[in-house]
């Protein structure tokens, strides 16, 4: 578990109530390029993992914007970690992330162009 806090760190920043630039990125890009984890591997920690404790943050009208505590983040995404075998749960994610199916894919389709120039 360890290893994946600075990427559930690093991917929980898509989930900001901020607009990410080139920079942010850039420095998303970095941490996950060194997890050492691969691209299919970083997208499924993303959507079973980060995305069913974050993506409420960009539902709400004071959302946070500054980042999310890392305690909070090791416990959640742990939880759903071990949570992301569970078919209901894979269902009950796979159709919220489709409302947010845009986002996501704007911000990987960034991603993956600084991944591969990494690799």
């Amino acid at each position: 578990m360890e290893e994946r806090l600075p990427v559930w760190k690093a991917l929980s920043e898509m989930y900001l109530d901020t607009e990410l630039y080139d920079y942010d990125y850039d420095q998303i890009a970095k941490t996950l390029a060194a997890s050492g984890f691969t691209s299919k591997e970083l997208k499924e920690i993303d959507l079973y993992e980060v995305f069913p404790v974050c993506a409420k943050n960009l539902l709400s009208t004071a959302g946070i914007w500054n980042g999310f505590n890392d305690d909070y983040l090791y416990k959640t995404c742990k939880k759903a970690y071990l949570h992301k075998n569970n078919i209901f749960f894979k269902r009950k994610i796979k159709l919220l992330s489709y409302l947010f199916s845009s986002t996501r894919k704007k911000n990987w389709a960034a991603l993956d162009n600084r991944l591969k120039r990494s690799s």
